[in-house]
């Protein structure tokens, strides 16, 4: 049976290397992006015979976007199979928590954590329905309480957030086959990591991409680095 991938920030770095990598797989990728035409630029370099992307405009931080979403996937696939909830930004990396202006966490918060869980409502349904779904939020280390120092407030609240939704999610939807897992792809060369970062968007996306083809008895409510689970 066709499978249903949604890719939130899809048109460089992560997201573009994650959605190369399931339409390789055989995954029908729904290739999202806030910027219609740098989308679309960035879907059409992945685009060959056999790969099956289709575009999908979603700006994660508007409420009617992941309506839009819903009922686009409801009409026309019935279902959804897997999110990646990749989207996001870094706006305060000089930033201290002693004086960052709170407006510039409100906005890391809007796009990191309430779009993420926005598209994870918009999906849900169709995961249930088909009693099937694998939600994977691309979180970071920095959100990591065990670890939690300063610097970049803004980005460490929102991913520390994310990754309370994780386990929300995976506790209420157990029930549903339905697994929720966080993953830290770590320091990654992109425009968000920068060009000194320790790894390349593909090495990243080596230790995630099985999140999205976990068992029916897999991981839910975890934290993954290097695929191996991590601390909170």
């Amino acid at each position: 049976m066709e499978q249903v991938a949604v890719v939130t920030g899809a048109n460089r770095g992560i997201g573009l290397e994650i959605s190369k990598r399931l339409a390789d797989l055989g995954f029908t990728v729904i290739f999202t992006a806030r910027d219609e035409e740098k989308g679309r630029k960035a879907m059409n370099s992945l685009l060959k015979s056999g790969r099956k992307l289709v575009f999908f405009k979603l700006d994660v931080t508007d409420k009617t976007d992941g309506i839009r979403l819903s009922q686009f996937l409801e009409k026309e696939y019935g279902r959804v199979d897997v999110l990646f909830n990749n989207a996001a930004i870094l706006p305060d990396e000089n930033e201290s928590a002693v004086s960052i202006d709170l407006s510039l966490v409100s906005k890391t918060f809007e796009t990191n954590t309430v779009g993420a869980f926005r598209v994870a409502q918009s999906v849900i349904s169709l995961m249930k329905k088909n009693n099937y779904g694998r939600i994977i939020n691309i979180s970071s280390g920095l959100g990591a309480l065990s670890s939690m120092g300063g610097g970049y407030p803004a980005y460490r609240i929102s991913k520390a957030s994310l990754n309370a939704i994780t386990k929300m999610l995976a506790d209420e939807l157990s029930h549903f086959n339905i697994l929720v897992n966080s993953v830290d792809p770590g320091w990654v060369k992109t425009d968000m990591g920068g060009p000194n970062a320790s790894k390349t968007a593909a090495q990243a996306v080596d230790n995630i991409l099985w999140l999205a083809q976990l068992p029916d008895n897999g991981p839910s409510g975890k934290f993954f680095r290097n695929k191996e689970e991590a601390l909170w």
